[in-house]
């Protein structure tokens, strides 16, 4: 048996998180999905709780960027890589999704 749930969200929030979902190659009721998948196998938050003024989403100064790029380079260089498709379907096929 299957259960609903249903949640009220701001129209613009909802629009971003299926654009990103969409990008990721999932949709936000999978990702929703995932995401209580995951609470229970961490037996909590799968991420890290703080008060507000943590931003953990800060913009990257433009040296940290280019040092990403630059380890995204090397890796890929090194067949380093996963493809997108492959980690959706690993995904699916772990959490049963």
């Amino acid at each position: 048996m299957a259960s609903t749930i249903q949640i009220r969200v701001d129209d613009d929030l909802k629009a971003r998180s299926d654009a990103l979902f969409k990008d990721l190659g999932t949709d936000t009721t999978t990702a929703i999905r995932m995401f209580l998948t995951q609470a229970l196998a961490v037996n909590g938050f799968p991420f890290e709780i703080k008060r507000a003024g943590a931003n953990p989403y800060r913009a990257l100064a433009e040296h940290e960027m280019l040092d990403k790029l630059e380890k995204s380079r090397e890796h890929a260089a090194q067949g380093i890589y996963k493809d997108a498709a492959d980690v959706s379907r690993d995904m699916r096929t772990k959490y049963g999704l």
